[in-house]
């Protein structure tokens, strides 16, 4: 088991940046694919970002590659989102995600075992 806590949202103006923080419990934490999903007002959860479990490979959604970077520190078992020219449909509760197992081919099914309770990152205009 593992359980997540994520930190580091808030209010920011469009092109500014934040970093998300995710903080794990457990010592299993370098053997889990790591990832963010996020969800906007009225919509369903869309997958942001993962990283697998020695962070040599990562995952991104079209519509935040170039500007947002997933990372993480297995000795800090913390994983972040470091997320750059922030736009208003950025605009979203950031959920921490974590799984044994590898996501799949197509990202947009990925469905991890273990979540975040969320942080609100708003993007003004």
């Amino acid at each position: 088991q593992v359980q997540l806590v994520e930190s580091g949202g808030g209010l920011v103006q469009t092109g500014g940046s934040l970093r998300l923080s995710c903080a794990a419990s457990g010592r299993t934490f370098s053997s889990y694919t790591m990832g963010w999903f996020r969800q906007a007002p009225g919509k369903g959860r869309e997958f942001v970002a993962a990283i697998s479990w020695s962070g040599d490979n990562t995952y991104y959604a079209d519509s935040v590659k170039g500007r947002f970077t997933i990372s993480r520190d297995n000795a800090k078992n913390t994983v972040y989102l470091q997320m750059n020219s922030l736009k208003p449909e950025d605009t979203a509760v950031y959920y921490c995600a974590a799984d044994l197992r590898p996501p799949p081919l197509l990202l947009r099914l990925w469905v991890p075992s273990h979540w975040g309770q969320g942080t609100q990152v708003t993007v003004s205009s």
